[in-house]
C-alpha cells in the first residue's frame, strides 16, 4: 500500500500544489481543509504523515495537534504564515515533529516529508529487533515498545522526543551538538533546519522527565557544545 499523506489546509491553492509534488513522487495525498475534517479523516484511514496548517477555521492546527496527539504518534509537519520564533515553539511545543514557516519552497518540505518518513520507518525496524531496555536511575527507556517511565509512571513522548532521548541515552557521555542531533534523529543531510527545532524538543523532554528542568538530571546541558547523558 502507498504511503499516506494527510495535506491539512483551508486554502485550495497549497493543497492542490503539494498535492501534485507529492503524487510525483509515488505518495497517496488525502486532503482536509481544518481540523475537523483531518480528525475524521484519521479515524478511519491509516495516514503515515500530517501536513498540519495553524490558521484554520473550526479547528485549528494547535487544537487538531493537541488531539491528535492523544491517539497517535503519526510525524506531523506544522505549517503556517507566522515565522517568528514564538510561533514555532508554539508548534512544536504541541507535539509537532517539525515546523515549515510560509511562503515555502514545495521542495525544502518534501525533503522533510522524506527526512520525516525515514526516521519512523528507521524506528518501526528497531522496535522489532531491538529487545532492550535502558534504565538511568529513576528513568526506564523501553527501545522495544517506544515507552517511558519515570519510577514505574509512563509518560507520553512524541516520536522525535522518543528519538532524542533514545539517541543520547544509547551514547551514555557522549556530547551531541544541535546539528549532529537534527541528523541523527531526523535522518536528514539537509541544511533546511533551525536550531530552535531542536532545543524545543529537548525542552519538552525536560518538562516530562525531570523533576526540576532548569537543573536536569538526566540530559545535561554542556555550554557552548551540546547535550548528553551522564554514564
Amino acid at each position: 500500500m502507498p504511503t499516506q499523506i494527510l495535506i491539512v489546509d483551508d486554502d485550495q491553492e497549497i493543497r492542490d500544489i503539494l498535492h501534485i509534488y507529492l503524487r510525483n513522487e509515488g505518495y497517496q495525498v488525502l486532503q482536509a481543509e481544518d481540523g475537523m475534517q483531518a480528525l475524521a479523516i484519521l479515524e478511519r484511514e491509516p495516514i503515515q504523515l500530517i501536513i498540519l496548517d495553524i490558521m484554520m477555521p473550526n479547528l485549528d492546527g494547535i487544537k487538531a495537534c493537541y488531539q491528535i496527539r492523544e491517539k497517535l504518534g503519526t510525524p506531523i509537519i506544522m505549517l503556517s504564515a507566522k515565522g517568528e520564533d514564538l510561533d514555532k515553539i508554539m508548534g512544536l511545543s504541541t507535539g509537532a515533529d517539525d515546523y515549515v514557516a510560509k511562503p515555502f519552497n514545495p521542495l525544502e518540505l518534501l525533503a522533510r516529508i522524506k527526512a520525516q518518513l525515514r526516521r519512523a520507518n528507521i524506528n518501526a525496524s528497531q522496535a522489532n529487533t531491538d529487545q532492550s531496555i535502558i534504565q538511568i536511575h529513576d528513568l526506564s527507556i523501553n527501545i522495544t515498545h517506544h515507552t517511558v517511565a519515570i519510577r514505574n509512571q509512563e509518560i507520553s513522548l512524541t516520536p522525535i522526543e522518543f528519538s532524542i532521548l533514545e539517541l543520547l541515552a544509547t551514547h551514555p557521555g557522549q556530547v551531541f551538538n544541535i546539528d549532529r542531533i537534527y541528523r541523527n534523529v531526523w535522518k536528514d543531510q539537509t541544511a533546511y533546519y533551525s536550531e530552535n527545532t531542536v532545543m524545543v524538543h529537548i525542552r519538552n523532554i525536560r518538562e516530562k522527565i525531570e523533576v526540576n528542568p532548569r537543573e536536569p538530571q538526566y540530559i545535561k546541558t554542556v555550554w557552548g557544545v551540546g547535550y548528553k547523558i551522564e554514564k
